[in-house]
């Protein structure tokens, strides 16, 4: 009977085994293992990375000092790696504590640990006010090894004072106050705008940007740019002004070229030439990052600093900074982009019309920014 049993039970299993169908992993499910097998691969090489010399991180360490973590018991610091001489007493462990924590020496209760809490177990107790005569090395510490300290005192500043930044009373200015001060950002500005009607922060900031990059630029060997020239006096790159350039090469020494100089330089720069060809309904890709979409806009805005034309543009994707409205919600429109974010206003140099469709929403795009004065 028992060996007719486990005839049966065999014959089960094989039916079992050969009923049974194996289901093969799917394509996604092999991507995901895929994956995850490459970042246990990365997670690996990291820790191998950090790890690979702490067997030896303190053969360095002259003989007779020692590397201690000292922790707190009513606050969240940790000082890590703090030397120590073994000849030092408990009371120089006492006050370099002290030093850092607060807590007077008298109201330390240290624990060398075992691990990184106290949890982890205690190896020694040393009570407040005793022991300060004996050296470090009594108790055998060892390199990492964490001294905890208790701080006894029930009214210990310690106790939710030391860094709880919600009681730090913080500093305020009014706007009013601000634009009273003087050497301020603002008062500088307000001043260059005084010399110079037509200055404006963001293109001040991007011609510095540009004007140190030439000079990396020349100091890795470069030639000096149009634009640009070496000022013998100063021994730096300096930027040539196109009125300066247009005033020399005309010959005329009349003073009233200032203004008429800047204007033909907007003009120059940012004039209808710039956006000729561009037309409404064109399909584009903007630079940087290689964002497409649909012009909408050609055109002077006044209400954006710099004069000249601008190109409004429709993006395919939230990658603008516009609705199409200057200004804010209640500032001008000058076109419907379609949602927040999904609209921009561009010079024509970053705008290029063409055979351009929508991408892919699997397309790699780049959505790098500009941060100057060409987007906005």
């Amino acid at each position: 009977a028992a060996a007719a049993a486990a005839a049966a039970a065999r014959h089960s299993l094989v039916v079992a085994a050969s009923t049974t169908k194996y289901r093969y992993p799917s394509s996604f499910e092999l991507f995901i293992s895929r994956q995850m097998s490459i970042a246990n691969e990365d997670l690996r090489a990291l820790q191998a990375y950090v790890t690979a010399t702490d067997s030896t991180q303190y053969d360095s360490l002259a003989a007779g000092t020692v590397v201690l973590d000292l922790t707190h018991s009513n606050l969240k610091q940790r000082h890590a790696e703090i030397r120590f001489d073994l000849h030092e007493t408990i009371a120089d462990l006492r006050q370099r504590i002290h030093q850092k924590t607060g807590t007077p020496p008298h109201h330390q209760r240290l624990l060398f640990l075992r691990g990184n809490t106290p949890e982890s177990g205690v190896v020694a107790d040393v009570a407040p006010s005793t022991d300060d005569d004996k050296m470090l090395g009594y108790y055998s510490p060892t390199n990492g090894q964490t001294v905890h300290c208790i701080d006894v005192d029930p009214h210990s500043a310690s106790r939710g004072r030391y860094e709880d930044t919600s009681l730090v009373e913080k500093f305020r200015l009014t706007d009013e106050e601000y634009d009273k001060r003087r050497g301020t950002l603002r008062d500088w500005s307000r001043k260059q705008k005084e010399a110079d009607p037509t200055f404006n922060l963001a293109r001040h900031a991007r011609e510095h940007r540009e004007l140190m990059e030439v000079t990396r630029q020349v100091k890795l060997g470069y030639p000096i740019p149009e634009g640009y020239e070496f000022d013998d006096k100063t021994g730096k790159v300096v930027r040539v002004e196109k009125e300066n350039q247009e005033e020399n090469g005309s010959g005329s020494g009349g003073t009233g070229a200032g203004t008429g100089g800047t204007s033909s330089s907007v003009a120059d720069e940012y004039g209808p030439q710039t956006v000729d060809g561009i037309i409404i309904g064109s399909r584009c890709e903007i630079q940087p990052g290689g964002r497409r979409g649909t012009v909408a806009f050609v055109g002077e805005v006044p209400e954006i600093g710099g004069g000249g034309h601008w190109v409004g543009v429709k993006f395919d994707e939230p990658v603008g900074r516009t609705d199409g409205t200057v200004g804010g919600e209640s500032g001008k429109r000058y076109f419907d982009a379609g949602g927040t974010n999904m609209g921009g206003f561009l010079r024509g140099k970053n705008v290029q019309v063409g055979d351009f469709p929508e991408r892919d929403i699997m397309d790699d795009l780049d959505s790098a920014s500009s941060d100057g004065e060409d987007e906005l």
